[in-house]
């Protein structure tokens, strides 16, 4: 649901017209759905891993990031009913990476947890390449990063601004 909304928020920002009018409506639906799940699902984590927030005891400076899911979470509304979708995009923006985050900071340092035998959970440390694997991928990465970013900045080019319907669309 939270990719919906984000995608209806991008929809919006996307269109106008009798089109933007409908998809103002999708996007409070989405957003609806949404803060419905992200309630159960917060509720259910929290009572079913008791060990989810670990990470965050150990560490209170990583309370920021529960912190500002719930302030993006909450500034969606507000930013759709006062007409500034921008805000709203940056706002699922930041809830997208907060919940990221979160659910790295509860399965760290799993990558994979064993359910019958933790022993066997895939671990960032027995799950890491080699020195040389990592130095190879390294360059291939420079090399091939900035061919990925000229690509995507074109494509971002190309199709900037709201879509126009008229005699040329299809």
């Amino acid at each position: 649901m939270l990719f919906a909304m984000h995608g209806t928020i991008y929809l919006y920002l996307k269109t106008e017209g009798p089109y933007q009018e409908r998809v103002h409506g999708w996007m409070w639906r989405t957003f609806g759905l949404f803060l419905v799940l992200f309630m159960l699902t917060t509720i259910f984590t929290l009572a079913g891993v008791p060990k989810a927030t670990q990470s965050l005891a150990r560490h209170p400076i990583l309370w920021i990031i529960p912190i500002a899911n719930v302030l993006a979470v909450a500034n969606i509304p507000r930013a759709i009913h006062y007409g500034k979708p921008g805000y709203a995009f940056a706002s699922s923006i930041a809830v997208i990476l907060a919940l990221v985050s979160l659910v790295g900071l509860a399965l760290f340092p799993n990558l994979v947890a064993s359910r019958p035998e933790p022993a066997y959970s895939l671990t960032l440390y027995n799950a890491a390449s080699s020195q040389k694997t990592l130095r190879i991928m390294l360059i291939i990465a420079a090399i091939g990063l900035p061919a990925v970013l000229a690509y995507t900045t074109s494509v971002y080019w190309t199709f900037r601004g709201k879509v126009r319907l008229d005699e040329h669309s299809y």
